[in-house]
């Protein structure tokens, strides 16, 4: 059983529907991080500018990110869909695409003039993204067509057959319209992006990167834009700068810093903890809540994340390949290699990391103090006015104390509200739920603290996982997302009891559901 939600805007759905797409294009490259890395390795020691050159495995750079990578995120992306079947003929398709690609860009090349450049291979990460949803979900319809309609004892036959030559016409699809299609717009955003850097502009995209993360949106940026182009530069060039402007860790914890030092109540108290986990763990959405207290912040994100990608322009930093996650060990990891420029390039990205950092900090301190009196005014007036005192206690003081915050941590804070009782008891909570975009992240982590509430709880008896959203099924008695994402949550699973928190690291609910589970405990036992 769910609480009920007031009726989404035309703003809110668009919202959802682009958090939906971006859920879907993570699902497909997150999997598959550990082949990118992978093949970061293989050309970090192995090309001829590497680390340690051989001519026999370099051999394995070009068919690794133009067959392997995009085929594996294709059967990722169709496997989502619909399981194995969707997987293979999502393949099958985008193999012809791949073909199809090079044919046309074969064909192009020699039509040039004598001593004219060649066009270089466009891999198919995009195409993957297309041809993935593009056949599993046609597979998936043909099927139930004739599902139930087939006579015992040929229905293995039928559904390899059906497989097999729906592969094929999806292969010719992908060969024609669809290679077509993706080589034009790899074509489009090559040549805006190459664009922006002719003109210095590249760091305008801050503009719209910093504020699509906080609305977790960014996977719809990064997984759908970025890192294919930034891909197809590494390839070329053996690093690109693009890989820096999503991932760069230094707004996020200038953020963070921000709050520790000039904050006020649970998020002050909170924030050093998730400064460690943004910077050195890679969780970006750590911080989303933080911006999302007080939007005006957000500025000061754009205004940090604009100096690290300015930084890099106009020094030459780079990634060899994707950071996942966005760390500064992820992100170190990629810049020291030969390819990206070596020791002196992971300077120039460390220097752009502390610069937006540093600037995000002293914005966001600019903003943070001019509303200092408005919101200890507005926490005196909630239910958190316990943090409100100890906070002002502090100001009084004039410096911060480690009794005063232990004293914090035992303060509720009302932005996430209470459990409804009445609500939640009507199913027995066994199977617990924590999801998130790409369910490696964030839920991981709270999964991680609530899981070692409940077995301090001496409850034993509950299990305590993350997930992706897209991959929430019937099995959860309890889901808890984000408060961004548990509309789109909802709609997954609507039979499960559904929590929202502001944050995943330190939401005053999670000692509200162990107390209902120990409190079903003691009910069972009595």
């Amino acid at each position: 059983m769910t609480t009920e939600s007031a009726p989404q805007t035309g703003v809110n759905k668009a919202r959802v529907g682009v958090q939906r797409f971006g859920t879907y294009l993570s699902g497909m490259i997150m999997p598959n991080i550990p082949a990118l890395i992978a093949w970061g390795i293989v050309t970090m020691f192995f090309i001829p500018d590497g680390f340690t050159p051989n001519s026999q495995l370099v051999t394995i750079v070009g068919p690794f990110i133009h067959y392997l990578l995009p085929i594996l995120i294709a059967y990722t992306g169709g496997s989502i869909v619909y399981g194995v079947r969707g997987g293979v003929v999502a393949s099958i398709g985008l193999f012809g695409a791949i073909a199809g690609s090079d044919y046309l860009i074969a064909q192009f090349n020699a039509s040039l003039p004598g001593g004219d450049a060649p066009l270089g291979q466009v891999h198919m990460f995009i195409g993957a993204m297309i041809m993935a949803p593009l056949s599993a979900y046609t597979m998936k319809w043909l099927d139930s067509l004739w599902e139930g309609k087939i006579k015992a004892g040929f229905e293995m036959l039928v559904n390899m057959f059906s497989a097999g030559i729906w592969g094929f016409v999806m292969m010719i699809v992908g060969f024609y319209p669809i290679a077509w299609l993706v080589n034009g717009i790899m074509n489009v955003l090559s040549t805006a992006v190459n664009w922006l850097v002719s003109m210095n502009l590249l760091p305008l995209t801050s503009i719209l990167i910093e504020p699509a993360k906080v609305f977790f949106l960014n996977n719809a940026i990064n997984h759908g834009v970025l890192t294919p182009l930034g891909l197809q530069q590494a390839a070329d060039s053996g690093s690109s700068i693009l890989f820096l402007l999503e991932a760069n860790p230094g707004p996020g914890v200038g953020l963070l810093l921000a709050f520790t030092f000039f904050g006020i109540g649970a998020a002050r108290a909170s924030a050093p903890g998730a400064a460690l986990i943004q910077f050195v763990g890679g969780i970006h959405e750590v911080y989303f809540p933080y911006a999302l207290m007080k939007p005006m912040l957000i500025l000061a994100l754009i205004a940090g994340g604009a100096t690290g990608v300015t930084t890099n322009m106009l020094f030459g930093g780079s990634l060899a390949a994707p950071a996942a996650p966005g760390s500064i060990i992820a992100v170190s990891g990629q810049a020291i290699s030969p390819a990206a420029g070596g020791v002196p390039n992971l300077l120039v990205v460390w220097l752009s990391v502390l610069l937006s950092a540093t600037v995000t900090f002293v914005v966001s301190w600019v903003i943070l103090r001019a509303s200092r009196k408005r919101d200890l005014a507005a926490m005196a007036a909630t239910d958190d006015a316990f943090g409100a005192a100890i906070t002002q206690t502090e100001a009084a003081k004039g410096k911060s104390s480690d009794a005063l915050s232990g004293l914090r941590g035992g303060a509720a804070t009302g932005a996430d509200g209470g459990i409804e009782p009445a609500t939640m008891t009507e199913r027995d909570i066994k199977n617990i739920v924590f999801a998130c975009d790409a369910g490696m992240g964030s839920s991981a982590m709270g999964a991680s603290v609530l899981r070692n509430k409940i077995k301090k709880a001496g409850i034993e008896d509950v299990t305590v996982v993350n997930k992706a959203i897209a991959a929430l099924d019937g099995s959860a008695d309890l889901v808890i997302t984000q408060n961004q994402l548990t509309d789109r949550a909802r709609k997954q699973t609507p039979g499960a009891v559904h929590i929202s928190v502001d944050n995943f690291m330190n939401s005053p609910r999670y000692d509200e559901v162990v107390d209902l589970v120990r409190a079903q405990h003691d009910e069972k036992g009595a």
